[in-house]
């Protein structure tokens, strides 16, 4: 397969899935077609050239596969699902009315009769496309236990007949941190990919966006939904600058702030604004403020660590988050020195002991305050499972070692 070809069907998998879903009647059936269509497109796709909607070529192909096992099986009629896609929609289907369907079949998929660690790891593997792998990583779990809570998950939809549609208003608050917490995932796989050559995957920040933004538009009256869509524009509107031109990390303090995208800045500016106005701050919305500082600075030098440093202790009182207080120390070695910080990270160790980025802040915090960080660098790449940042820690291990 050729890395096009791969790009494309990782990137657009969640959407064609979410169109299939619907034809198919099942999420299993709809995955399988996928990856029936996946196969036909990595056969014709190298001679014939990659259709103009992909989404669109494979979801027709995904569709006749299941009507050639439905014809096969002869049990169409009790195959047909509860909300089977009129027929006559697929002769115009466009890749928009495929994506409409991605944010539908998250609302099913965050269904409140599931569990709510199972109803977000079903969500990233069916809409998303993740690994079973990558979702482990993200919630810092074994991965057979992953690939229990989405076999369960499926099992409770196909068993109970859950319907794929967005609920009625009324039922939207019960579901909406699970859909939130889903989108969040999506762009933070995004923005620093767990595995890989490259330290960003650009398709799914665009997919966390344009999610946020439909959620918007669904939701006009809730903070977080604007806190959400503020703090995934902040960020994404800074990627051109992110890594160097051998696509290896770049630290916040070097990267070009006039290359920044000044229109994903504004959206940000706009929808946190509106998130002030509806309501307290929650942990989507003390996030974008973060952020928000950031990208107003005009240096990083000028940064207002004061101020982020507050939001982050806000955060830390909201969440409990260990990984909160990672950056929260990070925060306070801006403002009041590197020991501050190294203080501040020493009770976090047992519980981000997997993860590379304490022991990295920790190499860094260290070296700051003028000693030897590289045992903790050495940690920091072993743990590390992305190349760019694999290839980074490297540097930096060699440079302190010379």
């Amino acid at each position: 397969m050729t890395v096009d070809t791969q790009r494309i069907l990782r990137s657009v998998r969640g959407r064609v899935v979410a169109a299939l879903v619907r034809f198919a009647g099942s999420l299993d059936a709809a995955e399988e077609a996928f990856q029936e269509a996946a196969v036909a497109a990595i056969e014709t796709w190298p001679e014939a050239g990659v259709p103009d909607t992909p989404a669109a070529w494979l979801t027709t192909a995904g569709k006749n596969h299941v009507r050639d096992q439905r014809r096969r099986r002869a049990v169409a009629e009790t195959k047909a699902p509860m909300l089977m896609e009129d027929e006559a929609i697929e002769a115009s289907e466009t890749v928009d009315s495929v994506r409409d369907d991605s944010l539908r079949l998250i609302f099913a998929c965050c269904h409140p009769a599931l569990p709510r660690a199972g109803q977000i790891a079903l969500t990233l593997k069916v809409v998303l496309g993740f690994t079973t792998d990558e979702i482990a990583r993200a919630f810092v779990a074994p991965e057979p236990t992953i690939a229990q809570r989405i076999v369960r998950a499926k099992r409770t939809i196909e068993d109970e007949r859950l319907p794929y549609e967005i609920p009625a208003r009324r039922a939207l608050p019960e579901r909406l941190e699970a859909v939130l917490a889903v989108i969040y995932a999506v762009f933070n796989e995004g923005y620093a990919s767990s595995v890989g050559p490259s330290l960003m995957r650009i398709d799914l920040q665009a997919e966390a966006i344009r999610l946020a933004r439909l959620l918007a538009d669904l939701l006009p009256d809730r903070a977080e939904v604007y806190g959400l869509l503020a703090l995934t524009t902040f960020t994404a509107a800074r990627a051109a600058t992110r890594v160097d031109d051998e696509g290896l990390p770049r630290e916040l303090a070097a990267q070009d702030r006039a290359r920044w995208d000044r229109g994903l800045v504004e959206e940000g500016l706009f929808a946190l604004a509106r998130a002030r106005r509806l309501g307290p701050p929650g942990a989507y919305v003390l996030q974008a403020e973060i952020a928000a500082c950031h990208v107003t600075a005009p240096s990083f030098e000028a940064t207002d660590f004061g101020g982020i440093l507050a939001a982050y202790d806000a955060l830390l009182a909201l969440t409990g988050s260990p990984v909160v207080a990672m950056n929260r120390a990070i925060a306070l070695a801006h403002v009041a020195g590197p020991e501050a910080g190294l203080e501040a990270l020493a009770p976090l160790e047992a519980d981000l002991a997997r993860h590379h980025l304490f022991y990295a802040t920790r190499a860094e915090l260290t070296r700051r305050a003028g000693r030897d960080g590289r045992a903790d660098d050495e940690r920091a790449l072993a743990l590390a499972t992305n190349d760019a940042e694999r290839a980074l820690l490297a540097r930096r291990l060699a440079r302190a070692s010379a």
